[in-house]
């Protein structure tokens, strides 16, 4: 079996990936002079590598690494940033700026391209998150290839605990559509 762009990735239908490839194509277009600008001011403002490559949990629980702009100094140990007991203190420069219009980001269309992530999915847990990749897994949440954003990030992001999370991504496992996804881009 061929790999290549245009081929269904597991879990995912064709339609969801046509649309994944022509509006990450069309993003990049769009915003490759503020990726390069972002990028220039990663790079002028804190040391180490301007992308963070972070191992993610993808669909069926496969490990793959997705890039962002490093936010945060390169000394910081790799822990949800909700379970560090003062993470202000790890961030760059500009890392709460990034970080507040989710600029940090922009790097993960090369992930929707490579057919790791999807706009729309469970947002991918970091490789250890045990208790949300063990609460997912049971729910069958782990069949479902992550996204960008999600229905429990349209609905709290980090601030909910993760029992809810889970009740929001089987939510959207349950209801999921190619308008359901439309809905959660644009709310």
């Amino acid at each position: 079996m061929s790999s290549g762009l245009l081929s269904p990735v597991p879990g995912l239908p064709f339609v969801k990936r046509i649309f994944d490839l022509t509006l990450a194509g069309f993003l990049l277009c769009f915003l490759s002079i503020p990726i390069l600008v972002v990028g220039l001011m990663v790079k002028l403002t804190s040391k180490g590598p301007v992308l963070y490559w972070s191992d993610r949990v993808g669909i069926n629980n496969t490990i793959f690494r997705m890039p962002k702009f490093r936010t945060m100094r390169i000394n910081t140990p790799a822990v949800a940033t909700h379970l560090m007991k003062n993470s202000d203190v790890y961030l760059t420069p500009i890392g709460s700026f990034l970080r507040k219009f989710s600029l940090d980001e922009l790097p993960q269309l090369y992930s929707v391209l490579k057919g790791d992530i999807s706009f729309v999915g469970p947002r991918p847990a970091l490789y250890n998150q045990d208790d949300l990749i063990e609460l997912r897994t049971k729910k069958g949440i782990d069949k479902l290839i992550p996204g960008i954003t999600g229905w429990a990030q349209v609905n709290g992001r980090d601030e909910l605990p993760i029992p809810i999370k889970v009740e929001f991504d089987e939510y959207y496992l349950k209801n999921r559509s190619f308008f359901f996804d439309l809905k959660t881009r644009l709310p």
